[in-house]
């Protein structure tokens, strides 16, 4: 009788414990989700201002409310942008993006599956070695001797001397996140192929990319953002007009005593869409790869 009460005792303790832990998440999970709520408005009310101010023209700029939505929406900025040469622009974007995500991702996804299959034993660690102190340097400690290197190789002022730099520079992350993921893939799928007389090759195609996948829009997709948005190289390493990329476009409505806010605005609402649509067809395959690829 007094064991049965004694774990009738402990029982109604652990209950009380649990509860009491359950009271304290759901506390945290309140104090969690007001910081989230707040953080979606702060993020949000910009992004409200770009949107409401690309409809409006000069004068109601500087005569309205900032935050008011404009009395009579005009597409007139939206029409210079595209007007003031915004499609070769973008051209010139998509020639740089793809350029430089195409190859950085093939290369880094074929050097994290020799860093992680391979037997090159030290020469493959010392590789990988070089890749993580690819990490640790910035693009601005190495614009002097990017930009010497462009010149000798008689690349300046082109879309090359643009994706030849950002390939070299999305390579090291890329390979770390890939090198994880086929770290993940188990051994005895590769042995399974080998027995039945797979070349490196064909592991590599047939079971290595299609289980990598994830990973692989992972790093398209964020390394894509930063070519796209990129600012620096453009503006040391082009010089035209004609090889402008969207970020320096920007310059175009910068008067010599003024600016046209509104039609910049126009201009950054056009630069963010094609990203936002590029975010919603690989939003699954982006999520699963940042959350999967260092989970173990």
């Amino acid at each position: 009788m007094a064991v049965a009460t004694r774990d009738a005792g402990t029982t109604s303790s652990r209950t009380s414990r649990g509860q009491l832990n359950l009271r304290k998440l759901l506390r945290l999970n309140w104090l969690g989700g007001s910081a989230a709520w707040l953080w979606l408005v702060i993020v949000m009310v910009p992004l409200y201002w770009i949107v409401v101010t690309s409809f409006k023209d000069q004068t109601a700029y500087f005569s309205q409310n900032p935050f008011a939505l404009p009395t009579e929406p005009t597409l007139a900025n939206y029409r210079l942008v595209i007007e003031s040469d915004f499609p070769r622009y973008f051209v010139n974007s998509v020639i740089v993006t793809a350029g430089t995500i195409i190859p950085a991702v093939a290369i880094s996804f074929m050097a994290a599956y020799a860093i992680v299959r391979g037997a090159g034993g030290r020469f493959l660690a010392g590789i990988n070695g070089m890749f993580l102190m690819g990490l640790a340097i910035p693009l601005q400690a190495t614009i002097i001797p990017v930009y010497l290197l462009i010149i000798r190789m008689q690349l300046y002022d082109s879309l090359l001397a643009i994706i030849l730099p950002s390939i070299a520079f999305a390579i090291p992350l890329s390979v770390l996140v890939l090198a994880n993921f086929i770290r993940d893939v188990p051994r005895e799928l590769f042995e399974s192929m080998r027995v039945d007389g797979a070349s490196e090759w064909d592991m590599l195609r047939g079971l290595a990319l299609p289980l990598t996948r994830p990973a692989l829009v992972t790093v398209a997709i964020y390394n894509g953002l930063g070519v796209w948005n990129g600012f620096l190289l453009p503006l040391i390493l082009t010089q035209s007009p004609d090889q402008r990329t969207l970020p320096l476009a920007l310059w175009t409505f910068q008067g010599q005593y003024s600016v046209n806010i509104p039609a910049v605005l126009a201009s950054v609402m056009l630069t963010t869409l094609p990203i936002v649509i590029l975010y919603a067809i690989g939003r699954r395959h982006l999520l699963s790869g940042l959350t999967a690829g260092f989970s173990r």
